[in-house]
């Protein structure tokens, strides 16, 4: 059951003014929010409405049309690239489909961000990606080819692969997207985990009603019509008192 976080918690990125667009097609704009330490920061809306394209600026992928994406007092997109990759290393990123290297093993898979970012040598590397992937409930597949896990598998060690130089920002573009309903409350329970034991901040982006209910401290709606945000709050919060929009996307199914 998510918690409603402290609204004193400090803010680790604030967005302020954001625009997206590609070329002159305006996808969302005015976006000013915070995302907090340890909360689980849920972004919901129609389809179109910019949820992954929002992650995508967040994490510096995309650069916005106007506004800033700060991370404590520094903007990511003004920053200069030392800086920039200083602050890409606060946090990691599950991207939807997984984005296992095939041609690595599950282990090698996790042991590639250390190489590339960290000083440790080739045994603390191992001991870290097989620490991370029992911390997601995989403790034999450091040796598996990820074409031989499940789908729910995957989703785990995509996320152990994002928590492998220990951020303290968790990114998820639709952590249970495809997953059967058993799978995807086992990975709900995992974010869960993740916030209250490692003290992990996790910013997801889904479309699934049980996991908005089941994780999300507080749930950010992008209104595909009004091309803005137009509620921000916990999702039963919403359900009862937010906007028209709000409240028909999160009764389609309301969990019991």
């Amino acid at each position: 059951m998510a918690t409603t976080p402290d609204a004193a918690a400090e803010a680790l990125v604030r967005v302020e003014g954001l625009t997206m667009a590609f070329g002159k097609t305006v996808i969302q704009h005015d976006l000013s929010f915070e995302i907090r330490r340890g909360e689980v920061f849920v972004v919901i809306g129609g389809s179109g409405s910019g949820k992954s394209t929002l992650l995508r600026h967040l994490i510096g992928l995309q650069p916005p049309a106007a506004g800033r994406v700060r991370y404590g007092d520094e903007d990511l997109f003004a920053a200069d690239p030392e800086a920039q990759a200083r602050l890409r290393r606060l946090f990691g990123v599950m991207f939807q489909a997984g984005a296992l290297w095939s041609s690595m093993t599950v282990g090698e898979n996790l042991m590639l961000p250390m190489v590339l970012f960290s000083r440790l040598d080739a045994a603390e590397r191992e001991r870290q990606a097989r620490f991370k992937l029992a911390l997601v409930g995989l403790p034999d597949q450091f040796d598996a080819e990820p074409s031989t896990l499940s789908g729910g598998m995957r989703k785990r060690a995509a996320i152990a692969r994002a928590l492998a130089l220990d951020p303290t920002l968790l990114y998820l573009d639709e952590p249970s997207a495809g997953l059967d309903p058993p799978t995807a409350a086992r990975l709900d329970e995992l974010i869960l985990q993740l916030r209250d034991h490692l003290g992990t901040t996790v910013v997801m982006v889904t479309h699934e009603l049980a996991s908005i209910f089941a994780v999300a401290d507080r749930a950010l709606f992008l209104d595909a019509q009004e091309k803005t945000m137009t509620a921000l709050d916990a999702p039963r919060r919403l359900l009862e008192s937010g906007p028209p929009a709000v409240k028909a996307l999160l009764s389609r199914e309301l969990p019991t």
